[in-house]
């Protein structure tokens, strides 16, 4: 398997580059040492201390990880990075620039290997049941609820009578939903304390719980609303007034969690106050001063904490034990000093008035008006419409009744075609209405007007439907332009944009002439302070590629023809970078490009082009009308399930309501499965570096429309593992897994007794310019990946090794066994594990 990935992926260099500099051959015995192991990398008999790794060499970034991989396995040599690499790209300046670590003292060794806790089998399966059952009993409890809600909103006679029930039970289950969390939080756990527990204990049953029920919350629909902060203070957050929380990521250990007055988190933070390590669920406090900033995509682990007036900048990680001393301003993975002001707007004033005001406005309006228009709209349509009362007449279908599959064909057709209509004719003209209402540049107030237009903006134009429907093909540039993008004069590539773009205002975003972008692109035009927000403009620079996972902020400091590498922080400081590449959390520069990723610029020439376009087009669009094709089936199946439900409700009442939630999800879950594999042919795939005008690229961007959503039902139990087991990922027994993803199923590997964090991925695939490469990535057993932390293709981790959060495995990385590793782009690292000490007091009682 190994060797087939390496003859894929890995070129050899030119031989005019061995030959020119022969007369140059190693001296030194660091430089002679380096020189044979990147021979034997490459597969040449030697190699010329200055030749340039990348310019001379022809290599690439996989085949210098593969090279530092090497390295480390000779204790008689100094340990490299591949941010060295990249420093010092000849032989002969990385070993100067490292030979100091040969003469200085040793680094400390690091600490014994630490085991992960093991559980038994039985242990696994039982707390799984026990989960399967809270499950079942929360899809009873709101089946009955929902029964006899509808029952009673069924007695009404005239709209007036129907819609006071339906606010009557409506916002009576509203209240419902939002206060179970709450009650089931106090009397399960109390009051949340530093600690550490076994996973798959009934101290983690009680915690998975109470992260399911405040997740399933209708208050995550009220995220950056002032009733959201009231929300976590009831949990038991020590929140001050003034604090603004966009994150939809909300903290589950609540009482660990404080924040200062006029404190700032963007969204896509991650502060969870707790974390999974070695088969074990240790929690711990993040405390944040008053005035803090807490910017995009960042991620607070536990025991960190931020001084008053303090900031973390966008794509920025504090690890455990770290903190950002009052007034000073960090950023990086892990985070360290930076001069970079990231609060950039003015103040405003926003009593305490308005903010409840505000607050009360959206209660009012979402139990007033969305949902008894809901629950009395579904209720009028169901008895007005002939063709659905006789469908839904309780006793009039059966299995094999043919009526049933008509009813079930008609009804499901009528509401996605009607769906998808109603949704394009909204999403391209409300927006653009609501959008007259702003003025870029001009600070106001959060919490009044503006700020509500603004977030109902945001909302109507980052459905992922049509993203995911045009994502990946020549037909997202239309999509975006339609959405207010400044694409003017595009280069049509068929893959401009992936299928996970997002943005704060579609109107003040320009993305420069021949850009691609990959998945998972933040556009930030939005700025806010403790009291205000403007919408500034953004811009993307020409012929750039910006890969997967990045956040852009207004005033990123980069120009054209640019690289912006996976996770990286886009600098907001310093002169506009040209012409280069850009990697790491701080980023620094490393090439634009490399030999192998312009071996297929012969495929992007004018006629060549054209015609690949046109095929990859035509690929394109079967991909897409799969795509509707498959989504209205499952529609279809879901409404099979809502008729047959209604039909049986005479012979078994509310437990046929209850039972629709469950049968529902296992649909989903076993249809999606048929699904990616019959795409896949049941066949594993291959690794691959090819042309992005390749059929083989084409049938993965097809696998990549496949939705996973419904797999975070399953986050935290058993039965996620065996899902991916079903979807092709090769995964051992006992497996964690709290939020982790695969995006090539078959291409992944996953060992016994993992612990997988909130958000960790492995990405089996990288896409640069016009070159598409795939390859294997395993974890060996008992391996942990952090919260957010991020393994590329090729990469292979030994049993019990450690990935900190939010870091950042590059491809070709091979991580030792016992090994922890950290940052961004992820290095071995000699500190040991942090052990909270009341977590370390425990396990010492235990």
């Amino acid at each position: 398997m190994e060797e087939e990935s390496v003859e894929v992926l890995t070129p050899g260099p030119e031989p005019s580059a061995l030959t020119e500099r022969a007369a140059a051959d190693p001296t030194q015995d660091v430089e002679r040492a380096f020189a044979e192991v990147l021979a034997e990398v490459i597969g040449v008999d030697r190699v010329a201390a200055d030749s340039h790794f990348f310019d001379d060499l022809g290599a690439n970034s996989l085949v210098m990880a593969q090279f530092c991989a090497r390295v480390r396995k000779r204790p008689e040599l100094p340990p490299v990075s591949i941010k060295d690499i990249y420093r010092e790209p000849t032989i002969r300046g990385l070993a100067a620039s490292v030979a100091g670590a040969v003469s200085a003292p040793a680094l400390p060794a690091p600490s014994p290997h630490e085991a992960p806790t093991r559980t038994t089998t039985a242990r696994y399966v039982m707390c799984g049941v026990a989960q399967c059952l809270v499950f079942l009993g929360y899809c009873l409890i709101a089946g009955v609820l929902t029964a006899r809600g509808f029952e009673w909103v069924s007695g009404a006679r005239g709209v007036a009578s129907v819609y006071l029930r339906s606010l009557v039970f409506g916002g009576s289950l509203f209240v419902a939903l939002c206060t179970l969390p709450i009650a089931a939080k106090w009397i399960l756990v109390g009051r949340w304390k530093p600690r550490e527990f076994p996973i798959w204990s009934l101290a983690y049953l009680r915690l998975w719980t109470a992260r399911v029920l405040i997740h399933a919350s209708p208050m995550a629909l009220l995220v950056g609303n002032p009733l959201h902060v009231l929300y976590l203070r009831a949990l038991g957050a020590r929140i001050g007034p003034g604090v603004t929380i966009l994150t939809r990521t909300l903290p589950v250990c609540t009482d660990l969690l404080t924040i200062g007055a006029g404190t700032v988190v963007r969204k896509d933070a991650t502060i969870l106050c707790y974390r999974a390590y070695a088969g074990r669920i240790q929690t711990g406090r993040v405390t944040l001063g008053r005035d803090v900033f807490v910017g995009e995509k960042t991620v607070l682990d536990i025991d960190t904490a931020m001084g008053d007036g303090s900031q973390l900048g966008h794509t920025s990680t504090l690890l455990p034990g770290q903190s950002v001393p009052a007034g000073a301003r960090w950023h990086g993975t892990p985070a360290q000093p930076t001069d970079v002001d990231h609060v950039r707007v003015p103040p405003r004033r926003c009593s305490t008035l308005r903010r409840a005001c505000y607050g009360l406005w959206a209660l009012l309006r979402l139990v007033v008006l969305y949902v008894p228009l809901t629950v009395g709209g579904l209720y009028m349509v169901l008895q007005e419409v002939p063709a659905l009362d006789r469908a839904l007449a309780p006793g009039t279908l059966g299995l094999l009744s043919p009526s049933l599959y008509l009813d079930a064909f008609v009804i499901a057709t009528v509401v996605f075609l009607g769906g998808v209509v109603l949704s394009v004719v909204v999403h391209f003209t409300v927006p653009r209405l609501l959008n007259r209402l702003i003025v870029p540049e001009r600070v106001y107030p959060l919490y009044g007007f503006h700020y509500g237009v603004h977030r109902m903006i945001a909302r109507m134009t980052n459905i992922g439907f049509f993203r995911w429907l045009c994502g990946d093909s020549s037909y997202i540039v239309p999509y975006l332009q339609g959405l207010g993008y400044d694409l003017s004069d595009p280069v049509q590539t068929g893959s401009n944009f992936g299928t996970e773009v997002q943005h704060e205002t579609p109107f003040l975003v320009k993305v420069g002439r021949g850009t691609m972008v990959a998945d998972g692109l933040s556009l930030l035009n939005a700025e806010f302070s403790g009291s205000s927000f403007r919408v500034t403009p953004v811009q993307v620079g020409a012929r750039n590629f910006l890969g997967n996972h990045i956040a852009y902020p207004a005033g990123g400091r980069t120009g054209e023809n640019c690289l912006l590498a996976t996770k990286v922080m886009v600098p907001l400081d310093g002169e506009i970078r040209e012409g280069v590449g850009l990697l790491g959390s701080p980023c620094f520069e490393i090439p634009r490009t490399v030999e192998r990723d312009t071996r297929f610029d012969h495929l992007r020439s004018d006629r060549e082009l054209e015609r690949n376009l046109r095929a990859k087009n035509r690929f394109n669009r079967h991909s897409m009308a799969l795509f509707l094709g498959v989504r209205w089936l499952h529609l279809f199946l879901f409404t099979l399930i809502g008729l047959l439900t209604v039909d049986l409700y005479a012979e078994f009442g509310t437990l046929a309501v209850a039972a629709m939630l469950p049968l529902g999800l296992l649909v989903t879950t076993v249809y999606y499965v048929l699904v990616e594999r019959s795409f896949t042919a049941w066949r594993p795939l291959r690794p691959q570096l090819c042309s992005i005008y390749d059929p083989a690229f084409w049938r993965y961007e097809r696998l990549w429309k496949m939705p996973d959503r419904h797999l975070v039902v399953y986050n935290g139990t058993p039965f996620k593992p065996l899902v991916w087991r079903l979807l092709g990922v090769r995964i051992g027994r006992r497996v964690f897994d709290d939020g982790f993803s695969v995006t090539e199923r078959t291409l992944g590997s996953v060992g016994d007794d993992c612990t997988l964090n909130f958000g960790s991925r492995m990405q089996c695939h990288s896409q640069e310019d016009g070159t598409f490469k795939s390859d294997r990535s395993t974890l060996g057993a008992g391996c942990t990946l952090g919260v957010n932390a991020h393994v590329h293709y090729g990469v292979t981790m030994g049993e019990g090794s450690f990935l900190a959060a939010d870091s950042f495995l590059m491809k070709g990385e091979d991580v030792p066994a016992g090994a922890r590793w950290g940052g961004n782009p992820a290095t071995e690292t000699r500190e040991n594990p942090h052990r909270p000490e009341a977590c370390s007091a425990a396990a010492r009682q235990r």
